[in-house]
């Protein structure tokens, strides 16, 4: 593989977005938009969709019913979950910045006869939305490819309406330890914009730009913008040691916005 060089200033969005596109062109697990098939079961009311890499999320995480609620899938292009939230009957929206997986999901919505709104942006920019304008955000686990996810949080709940759902997966931080999952090797934080060593090592290894984040920033990130947080669980990697280890390395939360 080519090796890259890595220079500041460096935008480490339209990295991941290029290595996010190369991934999909790959047959990415993540990039492959469901089939007709998993859509009609989804009408008929069987449905599942993961936050995190193997666990289905409860199904009681979301009201009874979410037809004609507005729903924004925040980072789940791909044309996997929005699908699925649409034949729900849920008024959809998603946000991404991968045009691959933004096509998915113009492709999957013609194909099924639904309408979705696209809209191609970065997340760690001001939200194109006005004020209380969701009843549910799906944030499925991308936070890893972002340095600073509290503002996220914020954003996140000025765009929900009072008692809205604010439902997210996210990495614990445990995938970035080591390099081979054997061996601890890095310092924490995993920070590739400050440590070019772990920036080369990514690069050079088609990984994309990633962050570790702390429980500190994530769930009190989300506690910090103002979310009541209801429900947790943990997840493992779908591969590899740690998940031949069993080691819970990703969690889902869901959260509500205060009335």
């Amino acid at each position: 593989m080519e090796k890259k060089n890595y220079k500041p200033p460096f935008d480490y969005v339209e990295e991941n977005t290029k290595t996010i596109d190369h991934w999909i062109e790959a047959g990415w697990e993540w990039g492959i938009p469901i089939s007709s098939d998993t859509f009609l079961k989804a009408k008929q009311g069987e449905w599942e969709v993961v936050l995190t890499p193997t666990k289905a999320m409860p199904q009681s995480w979301f009201p009874p019913s979410i037809k004609g609620l507005k729903l924004l899938g925040l980072a789940s292009g791909g044309g996997q979950q929005m699908p699925i939230f649409a034949a729900l009957g849920a008024e959809v929206t998603v946000l991404d910045y991968s045009l691959k997986q933004l096509e998915s999901e113009r492709l999957v919505a013609a194909r099924e006869g639904y309408h979705i709104e696209i809209v191609r942006a970065d997340m760690t920019k001001r939200l194109p939305f006005d004020d209380n304008t969701f009843d549910i955000i799906f944030h499925p686990v991308s936070n890893s490819y972002v340095e600073q996810v509290k503002p996220i949080f914020k954003e996140c709940y000025r765009i929900l309406k009072p008692g809205g759902i604010f439902i997210g997966g996210y990495d614990n931080g445990i995938n970035y330890i080591s390099d081979d999952e054997h061996t601890i090797t890095n310092r924490f934080p995993f920070n590739p914009l400050v440590n070019p060593d772990q920036m080369k090592a990514l690069l050079d290894s088609d990984n994309g730009v990633q962050f570790s984040h702390t429980l500190a920033e994530q769930i009190g990130g989300q506690l910090e913008a103002g979310f009541i947080l209801t429900h947790l669980y943990e997840d493992i990697n779908s591969e590899g040691h740690l998940h031949d280890l069993n080691v819970p390395c990703f969690f889902a939360t869901r959260a509500i916005k205060r009335e």
